[in-house]
Order: structure tokens, then C-alpha cells, then sequence
């Protein structure tokens, strides 16, 4: 993987490492594109609070913001998403196919045990 690669997945992965980003994720996945007050409508936070937070997932390439009127509007960049779930089906393969070998070896290397 490519040093930029790498730096999109950390500022991916730091950016989801917090509960509320991960939940305005799901909320927008869920929902689709909305308002940025709709966002924040089911969080007992500040609206300020929440536009950093959508700084951060901005910054990190998972959403996308645009000016409808007077409203902020904003969606998830699904496409953005493709490098971690690339990653992740990486990891799995890997860990998979390893415990798989551990699982023979240790079948292969356990002495049958006769009648005491």
C-alpha cells in the first residue's frame, strides 16, 4: 500500500474512531443526505460541536457538503468507503487463512494419547 493510501486509511480510521462521527455516519447512510440541523437533531450536543465533527469527516473524505438555499447539506461519499472495506476484507482473508494453518498444525502435532 501506497504512503498516501496509508494516510487516507489512518484519516479514515481516526475520523470513525469516534462514537458520534461513526453515528452521524450511520445516520446519513441510513437517511441519506440531509440538513445539517437534521444531523445534529439527535444529538445532546452544540451545533458547533457537531460542525467539527463534520470538519473531521470532511477532511478525512467521507462526506461531501453543498449549499442548497439556505440550507448545508450534506451526504456520505460512499465511494470513500471502498478503501476500508478493502482493508478490512484484507484482514479477514489473512487472519482467516493463518488460524486455518495453526488449526492443521496444531491438528497435526497432537499426539494421540493411549489407555493409562
Amino acid at each position: 500500500m501506497r504512503a498516501t493510501e496509508t494516510d487516507r486509511l489512518d484519516a479514515m480510521f481516526a475520523a470513525l474512531a469516534d462514537p458520534t462521527r461513526r453515528a452521524i455516519m450511520e445516520r446519513l447512510a441510513a437517511k441519506g443526505e440531509l440538513a445539517v440541523g437534521d444531523i445534529a437533531e439527535p444529538f445532546r450536543i452544540s451545533a458547533p460541536a457537531i460542525s467539527r465533527h463534520l470538519q473531521v469527516l470532511e477532511r478525512a473524505g467521507l462526506i461531501e457538503r453543498r449549499i442548497e438555499r439556505q440550507w448545508r447539506m450534506v451526504r456520505v461519499r460512499r465511494e470513500a468507503l471502498k478503501p476500508v472495506e478493502s482493508w478490512i476484507t484484507r484482514q479477514h482473508r489473512y487472519w482467516s487463512d493463518a488460524l486455518d494453518r495453526l488449526e492443521a498444525l496444531a491438528g497435526a502435532d497432537t499426539p494421540k494419547r493411549g489407555k493409562s
